[in-house]
């Protein structure tokens, strides 16, 4: 009897435990830039996004890099701001605080299935031995 030493449910899962738990990192690091008007080089805050990659057929995922938004950052008026330009408005961070709020509802919610898939799959396992005593 050969044995099969891949255990694909659980790369599967824990490369997905990984992957959402960096989105986590980076939607908090925008969500606490949101309001950094000097995030260095004389601009404000980038908002950062990550981006996936498959690790292959049905080897889960990984992240691939995190990017930058190039959008247009938001501007408030703020006359008496010492970074304000000549016309009193103020560049602020393009981070929308509703679309990270969003984005980390879906990036726990698959957080949790993945745990969800590890619990199963231990539960299948401790069967198994259960049923082999």
């Amino acid at each position: 009897m050969e044995v099969d030493s891949s255990f694909g449910p659980i790369d599967i899962a824990i490369s997905g435990l990984r992957a959402q738990g960096k989105q986590i990192e980076v939607i908090s690091s925008n969500v606490a830039n949101a309001r950094t008007t000097d995030g260095g080089k004389g601009e404000p805050y980038r908002r950062l996004e990550a981006a996936f990659k498959s690790d292959g057929d049905l080897g889960g995922v990984r992240l691939d890099k995190i990017l930058t938004d190039t959008s247009d950052f938001l501007r408030v008026l703020a006359p008496g701001n010492p970074l304000a330009d000549e016309d009193g408005y103020l560049a602020m961070p393009n981070v929308n605080l509703p679309v990270e709020m969003m984005n980390l509802t879906v990036a726990t919610r698959v957080y949790q299935a993945n745990v969800a898939i590890l619990k199963r799959y231990q539960q299948m396992v401790e069967t198994t031995l259960e049923l082999l005593r």
